[in-house]
């Protein structure tokens, strides 16, 4: 079936590039991925070795179809070039220098010369103004500052595009709320659970969350699905947008949702080149509209042009509907990495939040714990989920029995559920932790 295409909102004035047809695109797509693959062979060394084992050389991208000859970039790849061996450009010609947390292992450095940084900007204001934001408006900035890229991105995006910004960054809930009152501002920028965290602080103060000034929120860094969305507008009388990006690509606003379909975020593939591959066979590319992993090559970086880079974030590729010519992601479904396999069946926490928000007396704050009792050979997945304020004992029991069936049902998995009273989970300054693996260590 052919997608709709849906022209954007009358008010908005977009680049010349979010005009270009799909085949001018490419063409402009085409010339960008030659330059960065002789760029990348010939000033970063991890490139030069990879291509060279692989047996490929950056003449061989003859069209695009020729990205599938080259070899992926892994985050382990930025782990082991820590902290500056994947930079392309001297040390002097570094800007600004942003890493993950290394929570998880050695962190991960990015690097960004003047023109990365105004490229960054601009694509950000793009997908804010995707989003309805516009110049003018007071945008409340709740992602968090510092070397995690959300905060400043989003910060310098929103300036770029003319609005107002209030940089709070993440934490401090009960000042967030105040400044929403008193600044008035139009737009909220958070991660959606932090949003959540905001709205439930105010009903928990005697605020309604749906009579703030805001209009407009923009929501990234984690998945989140339809049902979240709604419990969101609905909950703050909003519209919420999704915006994408990830600090090894850019950062904030590799791609972002239009607020006239809401149909997934639009990649801006003048920068960027986006692939799928099969996430159980990397060696297969898929066509648009099928599931698998999202591989991103920047087209336009300077300090740290990444490659085929695997992100393992799990999407399919749409045609492009209010950005006719800019192919959509849709909505992810989980990362490779947060794949919980029970008893053989791949589960991902957006099934759960998908199936609980559909259960009345369930909220959308939960926990997945993963335990392996004493004795037993096969682990067990308990759903810690709190009920909405007004559930009786009752209902508590229905619901509980209601969410394990479904589960079984649409996941094809048991597990226990634990749905206990409103505001007993943890609640998110940022990016909520949702998996809690308990299991003895080996």
């Amino acid at each position: 079936m052919t997608q709709e295409t849906v022209a954007p909102t009358s008010d908005a004035v977009l680049d010349r590039e979010e005009m270009m047809s799909r085949d001018e695109l490419e063409a402009l797509q085409l010339g960008r991925l030659q330059h960065t693959l002789a760029y990348a062979y010939d000033r970063v060394p991890l490139y030069k070795r990879k291509f060279d084992e692989h047996g490929v050389h950056p003449t061989d991208l003859r069209e695009l179809s020729d990205l599938g000859k080259f070899p992926f970039t892994t985050k382990e790849d930025l782990r082991l070039e820590y902290p500056f061996g994947m930079f392309a450009v001297p040390q002097h010609e570094v800007a600004r220098i942003h890493a993950s947390s290394g929570t998880t292992g050695r962190a991960t450095v990015v690097g960004y010369t003047k023109k990365d940084l105004a490229d960054w900007a601009k694509l950000v204001a793009r997908s804010l103004r995707a989003s309805g934001v516009r110049p003018g408006m007071k945008v409340h900035n709740a992602y968090g500052y510092g070397l995690f890229t959300g905060g400043m991105g989003a910060h310098a995006g929103a300036e770029a595009l003319g609005c107002t910004v209030i940089p709070i960054s993440g934490g401090q809930t009960e000042r967030q709320i105040t400044l929403i009152q008193d600044f008035k501002p139009d737009a909220i920028l958070a991660t959606p659970t932090y949003l959540l965290t905001i709205a439930d602080a105010m009903m928990k103060q005697g605020i309604d969350p749906a009579s703030t000034s805001l209009k407009f929120a923009v929501l990234g860094a984690e998945p989140w699905t339809e049902e979240m969305r709604h419990e969101l507008e609905v909950m703050m009388n909003i519209k919420a947008c999704d915006i994408y990006g990830l600090s090894e690509v850019m950062g904030p606003g590799v791609a972002g949702e239009a607020v006239e379909t809401q149909d997934g975020s639009h990649i801006w593939e003048d920068h960027f080149r986006p692939e799928i591959i099969d996430a159980f066979d990397s060696s297969v590319v898929l066509g648009d509209g099928e599931p698998g992993e999202l591989v991103f090559t920047s087209l336009t970086k300077e300090a740290l042009p990444i490659i085929r880079y695997r992100t393992k974030d799990l999407t399919r590729l749409l045609p492009g509907t209010a950005r006719p010519a800019h192919r959509r992601m849709g909505r992810i479904t989980g990362r490779s990495d947060d794949m919980i396999i029970l008893r053989g069946v791949n589960l991902f926490p957006s099934q759960i939040e998908e199936i609980a928000l559909r259960i009345p007396e369930l909220s959308p704050h939960f926990q997945l714990e993963l335990t392996r009792p004493e004795g037993q050979r096969m682990d067990q997945l308990t759903v810690r989920i709190e009920r909405r304020e007004s559930v009786t004992v009752e209902g508590v029991a229905s619901a509980a029995k209601t969410l394990q069936q479904q589960i079984k049902i649409q996941v094809g998995s048991s597990c226990a559920v634990d749905v206990v009273d409103p505001g007993s989970l943890e609640r998110s300054n940022g990016k909520l932790r949702r998996i809690y693996d308990l299991r003895p260590k080996a």
